[in-house]
């Protein structure tokens, strides 16, 4: 039984893996609004997945140890890239395109509770008051975080329908990434789940990449902006993909998804700090509520500092 489930326990390294993990997509969730200005949706996906797929190739060999992986196994392993690596892409940047950073944390911040009751619906874990409450401060906070921007005085964002119905696809796609992956993660190591799920997004999104690609200038995109591609590409496809599985090998479903408020939270100070965005007193509080959530849903019962998450 993992320390997660015994209650005596604080898988210290879990909970970090989750956190860095949702805090580094939601930095490139933000970022992504300067990439999305230089690239093409599918190209930008296509140019993602290939990047990653090289840099993870020694990852997709099963090792000694491992189990093979059964029909079941390569049916969640698709549905777990199309939903939270291909579909979950596609929507966050067209909606990133038509709305902006803090908008789409607004949207965003609706992830813990689809997650929660996701894995109800489908794993059958029991949602216990204080992750409810987690949750609970998690989405207000984010929700403040957003009136707090049009409260400020700042121009409103562009956004459209669409964008907004795009980010709440997002939000599901990433709700079903989190409640696929709790299954996955018993039976297939983090590095191997991240390499081939990759590989699966960059089989679905190739034609319509390849296509956009023939009629694009590449000599015309600036080398800061190749950077930046290379630094969403590692994240978004092996960094953030290998620190989400690895904590969540320990840490129940639902209590996961409150890490996800590190999602909205990242690409708001993205749009804060880097896009111009305003911040204020209500920004503070808004934090204030996050971090409360990620303590309701993480302090330990019974406190031990010796436990630690197992290596893939």
């Amino acid at each position: 039984m993992s320390p997660a489930r015994t209650g005596g326990t604080v898988p210290l390294l879990a909970y970090a893996s989750l956190a860095t993990s949702m805090a580094v997509v939601g930095s490139y969730v933000g970022l992504s609004k300067l990439l999305v200005a230089a690239f093409p949706i599918f190209l930008l996906a296509w140019l993602r997945f290939g990047i990653a797929a090289v840099a993870m190739a020694h990852w997709v060999r099963r090792r000694d140890g491992d189990a093979p992986l059964s029909a079941h196994d390569r049916r969640l392993l698709f549905w777990e890239s199309f939903l939270g690596n291909f579909l979950f892409s596609i929507c966050m940047l067209f909606g990133v395109m038509l709305t902006s950073a803090v908008a789409a944390g607004m949207v965003m911040a609706a992830i813990p509770a689809a997650v929660a009751l996701l894995s109800r619906i489908f794993l059958g874990e029991r949602i216990r008051g204080r992750v409810m409450a987690a949750i609970g401060c998690a989405v207000f906070g984010i929700l403040l975080l957003a009136l707090a921007k049009d409260s400020s005085g700042a121009p409103a964002t562009p956004a459209t329908n669409w964008g907004y119905l795009l980010l709440l696809g997002a939000v599901l796609c990433e709700a079903s990434y989190v409640v696929i992956g709790k299954r996955l993660t018993g039976k297939v190591s983090p590095r191997r789940i991240s390499a081939l799920i990759n590989l699966w997004g960059l089989a679905l999104v190739t034609p319509l990449g390849l296509w956009q690609a023939l009629r694009f200038e590449f000599t015309a995109v600036p080398a800061g902006t190749w950077l930046l591609l290379g630094f969403y590409s590692i994240a978004a496809s092996m960094v953030t993909v290998w620190l989400w599985m690895q904590g969540l090998r320990h840490v129940p479903a639902p209590q996961a998804g409150v890490f996800t408020v590190m999602l909205p939270i990242s690409a708001a100070l993205v749009g804060v700090l880097f896009l111009g965005e305003a911040f204020g007193a209500m920004h503070l509080v808004a934090f204030a509520l996050s971090l409360a959530g990620l303590l309701l849903a993480t302090w330990p019962e019974r406190i031990s500092f010796g436990a630690s998450a197992r290596s893939s």
